[in-house]
Protein backbone atom coordinates (compact mmCIF):
# COMPACT_ATOMS: atom_id res chain seq x y z
CA UNK A 1 0.00 0.00 0.00
CA UNK A 2 1.40 3.61 -0.70
CA UNK A 3 0.94 6.00 2.18
CA UNK A 4 -0.18 9.26 1.49
CA UNK A 5 0.95 12.72 3.59
CA UNK A 6 -1.96 13.80 4.17
CA UNK A 7 0.01 17.53 3.88
CA UNK A 8 3.47 17.31 2.00
CA UNK A 9 5.00 19.87 4.83
CA UNK A 10 6.95 17.70 7.02
CA UNK A 11 6.90 19.38 9.58
CA UNK A 12 3.67 19.11 10.59
CA UNK A 13 4.55 15.91 11.52
CA UNK A 14 6.33 17.44 14.42
CA UNK A 15 4.22 19.89 15.11
CA UNK A 16 2.63 20.17 18.96
CA UNK A 17 -1.20 20.65 19.23
CA UNK A 18 -4.37 20.17 21.94
CA UNK A 19 -3.68 16.37 21.96
CA UNK A 20 -0.24 15.61 20.53
CA UNK A 21 1.28 17.48 23.54
CA UNK A 22 4.74 17.26 23.27
CA UNK A 23 5.83 20.76 24.95
CA UNK A 24 3.81 19.10 27.97
CA UNK A 25 6.43 19.06 30.78
CA UNK A 26 5.51 15.02 31.30
CA UNK A 27 5.90 14.17 28.06
CA UNK A 28 9.08 15.86 27.80
CA UNK A 29 9.89 14.27 31.61
CA UNK A 30 9.63 10.59 29.73
CA UNK A 31 11.30 11.46 26.37
CA UNK A 32 14.12 12.37 28.10
CA UNK A 33 14.08 9.08 30.19
CA UNK A 34 13.51 7.17 26.90
CA UNK A 35 16.30 8.91 25.59
CA UNK A 36 19.08 8.37 27.95
CA UNK A 37 19.38 5.02 27.58
CA UNK A 38 19.56 4.85 23.58
CA UNK A 39 22.16 5.46 21.35
CA UNK A 40 20.39 6.98 18.64
CA UNK A 41 17.23 7.74 17.09
CA UNK A 42 16.09 4.65 15.41
CA UNK A 43 16.63 2.91 19.42
CA UNK A 44 14.92 5.78 21.03
CA UNK A 45 11.78 5.25 18.09
CA UNK A 46 11.93 1.27 19.28
CA UNK A 47 12.32 1.99 23.17
CA UNK A 48 9.63 4.60 23.00
CA UNK A 49 7.45 1.98 20.86
CA UNK A 50 7.93 -0.49 23.50
CA UNK A 51 7.43 1.85 26.65
CA UNK A 52 3.52 2.92 25.08
CA UNK A 53 2.87 -0.51 23.77
CA UNK A 54 3.76 -2.56 27.45
CA UNK A 55 3.92 0.07 30.30
CA UNK A 56 0.21 2.26 29.07
CA UNK A 57 -2.32 -0.94 28.99
CA UNK A 58 -4.44 -1.01 26.48
CA UNK A 59 -8.11 -0.04 28.82
CA UNK A 60 -10.55 -2.74 26.85
CA UNK A 61 -7.49 -5.32 27.67
CA UNK A 62 -7.20 -3.60 31.83
CA UNK A 63 -10.70 -3.38 32.05
CA UNK A 64 -10.34 0.45 32.63
CA UNK A 65 -13.17 2.79 32.50
CA UNK A 66 -11.18 5.92 31.77
CA UNK A 67 -11.29 7.45 28.29
CA UNK A 68 -7.90 9.64 27.40
CA UNK A 69 -7.13 10.78 24.63
CA UNK A 70 -4.46 14.02 24.73
CA UNK A 71 -1.50 12.37 25.05
CA UNK A 72 -0.02 14.06 28.64
CA UNK A 73 -3.22 12.07 30.13
CA UNK A 74 -2.16 8.68 28.79
CA UNK A 75 1.16 8.96 30.21
CA UNK A 76 -0.59 10.81 33.41
CA UNK A 77 -3.28 8.09 33.70
CA UNK A 78 -1.41 5.01 32.04
CA UNK A 79 -4.03 3.70 30.01
CA UNK A 80 -6.02 4.32 26.74
CA UNK A 81 -7.62 2.80 23.93
CA UNK A 82 -5.63 2.48 20.57
CA UNK A 83 -6.29 6.22 19.11
CA UNK A 84 -4.74 7.48 22.58
CA UNK A 85 -2.07 5.54 22.75
CA UNK A 86 -1.20 6.57 19.25
CA UNK A 87 -1.30 10.21 20.25
CA UNK A 88 1.04 9.36 23.04
CA UNK A 89 3.89 7.98 21.07
CA UNK A 90 3.49 10.58 18.28
CA UNK A 91 4.26 12.64 21.45
CA UNK A 92 6.95 11.36 22.47
CA UNK A 93 8.34 10.81 19.02
CA UNK A 94 8.01 14.02 18.11
CA UNK A 95 9.57 15.11 21.41
CA UNK A 96 12.79 13.82 19.82
CA UNK A 97 11.84 15.64 16.21
CA UNK A 98 11.13 12.12 14.39
CA UNK A 99 8.27 12.76 12.31
CA UNK A 100 5.64 10.69 12.91
CA UNK A 101 1.69 10.37 11.74
CA UNK A 102 -1.23 9.17 12.60
CA UNK A 103 -2.92 6.46 10.33
CA UNK A 104 -5.78 4.53 11.00
CA UNK A 105 -7.19 0.96 9.80
CA UNK A 106 -10.99 -0.58 9.25
CA UNK A 107 -11.51 -3.53 11.23
CA UNK A 108 -15.24 -3.05 11.45
CA UNK A 109 -14.58 -0.43 13.32
CA UNK A 110 -11.49 2.32 12.83
CA UNK A 111 -8.57 1.30 14.70
CA UNK A 112 -5.64 3.69 15.13
CA UNK A 113 -1.82 2.90 14.21
CA UNK A 114 1.10 5.40 13.36
CA UNK A 115 3.37 5.87 11.10
CA UNK A 116 7.19 6.81 11.66
CA UNK A 117 9.34 7.89 9.14
CA UNK A 118 12.91 6.75 9.00
CA UNK A 119 15.31 5.99 5.34
CA UNK A 120 13.15 8.91 3.90
CA UNK A 121 9.98 6.44 4.29
CA UNK A 122 7.09 5.89 6.24
CA UNK A 123 6.52 2.41 8.29
CA UNK A 124 3.66 1.75 10.62
CA UNK A 125 3.62 0.83 13.85
CA UNK A 126 1.31 -0.62 15.88
CA UNK A 127 1.44 0.28 20.18
CA UNK A 128 -2.08 -1.28 20.91
CA UNK A 129 -0.79 -3.25 23.41
CA UNK A 130 -0.14 -7.14 23.01
CA UNK A 131 -1.99 -9.76 24.13
CA UNK A 132 -2.82 -13.73 23.15
CA UNK A 133 -3.17 -13.41 19.57
CA UNK A 134 -1.74 -10.24 19.28
CA UNK A 135 2.16 -9.77 18.12
CA UNK A 136 2.56 -5.88 17.79
CA UNK A 137 6.69 -5.54 17.03
CA UNK A 138 8.59 -2.14 16.40
CA UNK A 139 9.97 -2.55 12.65
CA UNK A 140 11.25 -0.66 9.90
CA UNK A 141 11.63 -3.81 8.09
CA UNK A 142 8.02 -4.92 6.75
CA UNK A 143 4.97 -4.61 9.18
CA UNK A 144 4.27 -6.42 12.33
CA UNK A 145 1.02 -4.63 13.41
CA UNK A 146 -1.42 -6.03 15.45
CA UNK A 147 -3.86 -6.60 13.10
CA UNK A 148 -4.34 -7.64 9.13
CA UNK A 149 -7.42 -6.15 7.33
CA UNK A 150 -9.68 -8.99 6.10
CA UNK A 151 -10.78 -7.48 2.57
CA UNK A 152 -13.49 -9.78 2.03
CA UNK A 153 -14.88 -8.57 5.59
CA UNK A 154 -14.81 -4.94 3.92
CA UNK A 155 -11.80 -4.32 6.30
CA UNK A 156 -9.16 -1.92 5.01
CA UNK A 157 -6.14 0.05 5.87
CA UNK A 158 -6.41 3.76 5.09
CA UNK A 159 -3.33 5.17 2.92
CA UNK A 160 -3.60 8.37 4.64
CA UNK A 161 -0.57 9.73 6.88
CA UNK A 162 -2.71 12.44 9.34
CA UNK A 163 -0.87 15.63 11.19
CA UNK A 164 -3.60 15.79 13.94
CA UNK A 165 -5.66 12.94 14.78
CA UNK A 166 -8.99 12.55 12.37
CA UNK A 167 -11.71 14.42 13.82
CA UNK A 168 -14.18 11.94 14.02
CA UNK A 169 -11.99 9.87 16.10
CA UNK A 170 -11.23 13.02 18.41
CA UNK A 171 -14.60 13.42 18.33
CA UNK A 172 -15.66 10.47 19.35
CA UNK A 173 -13.21 10.22 22.44
CA UNK A 174 -14.24 13.68 23.31
CA UNK A 175 -17.91 12.58 23.87
CA UNK A 176 -17.44 9.86 25.91
CA UNK A 177 -18.59 9.69 29.31
CA UNK A 178 -16.43 6.21 29.67
CA UNK A 179 -14.84 3.27 27.89
CA UNK A 180 -18.82 1.98 27.31
CA UNK A 181 -19.88 4.98 26.19
CA UNK A 182 -17.03 5.27 23.99
CA UNK A 183 -17.52 1.27 22.56
CA UNK A 184 -20.93 2.19 21.28
CA UNK A 185 -20.04 5.07 19.61
CA UNK A 186 -16.55 3.98 17.80
CA UNK A 187 -16.59 5.37 14.31
CA UNK A 188 -17.13 2.86 12.08
CA UNK A 189 -15.69 4.31 8.90
CA UNK A 190 -13.56 7.46 7.84
CA UNK A 191 -13.94 10.33 5.05
CA UNK A 192 -10.67 10.22 3.45
CA UNK A 193 -9.21 11.44 0.54
CA UNK A 194 -10.78 10.53 -2.49
CA UNK A 195 -13.95 10.38 -0.57
CA UNK A 196 -13.78 6.91 0.64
Amino acid sequence: MQLIQETPDLSAYVAADEVIDHHHPLVRRTAAHLAAGVADSYEYARAAFEFVRDAIPHSQDSGDLRVTWRASDVLEQRTGICYAKAHALAALLRAEDIPTALCYQNLGVVHGLVAVRFHGAWHRQDPRGNKPGVDARFSLDGERLAFAPDPASNEMDYPVLYAAPHPVVLSALRAASDRPHLWRTLPTALRTQGGS
